[in-house]
């Protein structure tokens, strides 16, 4: 009998010093669930690079329907080989129709295993998250061959063309499919052009963090300081760079609106 008085003494004491520590002022844990909205369902695609069933497809091996010269948006003039689009350096750069904010974009690119050149000369192109003009404007995630090539790092492939080096080099051994996988975010204006919000993009280049949602000062120019100039949307552009290497090929994309 002693001991059961005893353990019965312990477990108030016990009950009461719980009593004296909590600090929630009897608020409940159902306070803080939230319930609505409940979010839309997705279905992933079969394989982590597969477009997922909400995805803008912009390319699937077929055609070039979803994309225009980034000159005068006049039909795009690349080539489609064996389901994979290839660049034709003489045509220039082409971009999509739709036009973007902010978005998830998966992206494939092979650079031939018979590259030649070496430093930007060597299977270059870039992908432009935002095109803010014809020619190269806008903001830049460079691809080069980089496997074995060297050149200034905030040049290499996965930089941010002239603003930042990769966190580390994933690029494959040239002949093999690479993956680009991007998280962009649109810079915000205020109503007379002023930037209110920088640009930020994170990528995994196979499947490795390259960039962490690295904040942008501006879009990425071959010479001189970047600087921000006010859009709302814009399309994404690849790059047909007019080194003498071979062109380099494009499959798989898809973008997903996070607007």
């Amino acid at each position: 009998m002693k001991n059961s008085v005893l353990v019965m003494c312990s477990l108030m004491l016990a009950a009461v010093a719980a009593r004296s520590q909590d600090t929630s002022g009897g608020a409940k844990p159902a306070d803080t669930e939230q319930w609505e909205p409940v979010p839309v369902k997705v279905s992933p695609g079969a394989n982590n690079g597969a477009a997922p069933s909400d995805a803008i497809v912009l390319f699937d091996g077929k055609n070039l329907d979803q994309w225009v010269m980034a000159g005068d948006r006049s039909p795009a003039r690349w080539h489609v080989e064996h389901g994979a689009m290839v660049v034709d350096k003489a045509a220039g750069n082409i971009e999509t129709k739709r036009l973007f904010k902010n978005y998830q974009l998966h992206l494939e690119y092979k650079i031939p295993a018979n590259i030649t050149g070496e430093g930007q000369a060597r299977g270059n192109s870039g992908l432009f998250t935002a095109s803010t003009g014809p020619g190269d404007e806008g903001y830049e995630v460079q691809i080069l061959d980089s496997f074995e090539n060297k050149t200034y790092v905030n040049g290499q492939a996965a930089s941010i063309y002239k603003q930042s080096p990769p966190l580390v080099n994933a690029s494959a051994k040239p002949g093999q499919w690479q993956i680009y996988d991007v998280v962009w975010t649109a810079p915000v204006f205020h109503s007379d052009g002023t930037l209110e919000t920088p640009a930020y993009v994170t990528v995994f280049h196979n499947g490795v963090l390259v960039q962490n949602h690295f904040s942008l000062v501006g879009e990425t120019r071959y010479i001189g300081k970047p600087v921000y100039k006010k859009y709302d949307r814009a399309a994404i552009k690849l790059q047909s760079h007019h080194d003498p290497s071979a062109p380099i090929s494009f499959r798989n994309i898809w973008a997903r609106e996070l607007n």
